[in-house]
């Protein structure tokens, strides 16, 4: 394991393919668990899904890039761009689980009860923006954790991939000069 970690923080490309692998691992896991499955995702796993979306590609063209002559700005960018996107959902996600264990209130919207029913036609417009999978209830869980909670070390690991892919691309822009 340590061979593999100094290997990712001398060269760029490796850090690159692991992020864009693991988020890619990521993305099949969700859409496993949606279809395979059968459980329908949250609006707040929805919203976590956007980061992989985005450092996915990314990591790619950054794996690409490095294996082909990219510049180290472009490298160095990339790679935090990826870290603080990752980060970001990485927060998200410890919301997103803390909601789950009533840590805190979760947006009302889908984990909210509809209190003031008022007319037909306000109750009718409730109904079409209320999501009928809750936020505030983990529909599956393994080892305690639910994927929610699962997404936080595993974006935390992709932050810190991303920025030995930035170390390593100012050592190679070091290296060159």
């Amino acid at each position: 394991m340590s061979d593999v970690l100094a290997l990712v923080r001398k060269d760029p490309p490796l850090a690159a393919a692991i992020v864009a692998v693991v988020g890619l691992a990521v993305i099949g896991g969700f859409f496993f668990f949606e279809y395979g499955i059968g459980l329908p995702p949250c609006p707040l796993c929805l919203e976590q899904r956007k980061a992989y979306y985005v450092v996915v590609p990314l990591a790619a063209l950054l794996w690409l890039g490095g294996n082909y002559g990219a510049s180290n700005k472009v490298l160095i960018a990339g790679f935090a761009v990826i870290a603080a996107v990752m980060l970001w959902n990485s927060g998200l996600a410890a919301y997103h689980a803390g909601i789950e264990w009533k840590l805190w209130p979760g947006p009302q919207d889908c984990s909210g009860p509809i209190s003031n029913f008022g007319s037909t036609q306000d109750l009718m417009r409730q109904l079409g923006h209320i999501s009928l999978v809750r936020c505030d209830v983990a529909s599956w869980r393994f080892l305690g954790l639910s994927l929610a909670g699962w997404d936080v070390p595993v974006s935390l690991g992709l932050a810190c991939i991303a920025g030995w892919g930035v170390r390593a691309s100012l050592a190679r822009h070091v290296d060159d000069r």
